[in-house]
């Protein structure tokens, strides 16, 4: 039996991540410009390497123009 650094409630909100970003026409570069951060802290946050933190969320569903209880339905 693997056994996962994240639950699987923490992976719905990492695909929901993925999803709004895609489905608001922005590449991993685009956010990360909006954020002033590099691509590869979108990449880490969304493949599950780089923990999110609710503050980061919250800037996240700004830029994606979702509420944040989106990403934690």
């Amino acid at each position: 039996m693997s056994k996962s650094v994240y639950s699987k409630d923490y992976k719905e909100i990492m695909e929901r991540l993925r999803k709004a970003r895609v489905e608001a026409g922005l590449s991993q570069q685009a956010v990360a410009d909006k954020l002033g951060k590099p691509q590869s802290y979108i990449s880490k946050i969304e493949s599950g390497e780089r923990r999110l933190d609710v503050a980061e969320m919250k800037k996240f569903a700004e830029i994606y123009k979702k509420d944040t209880n989106y990403f934690l339905k």
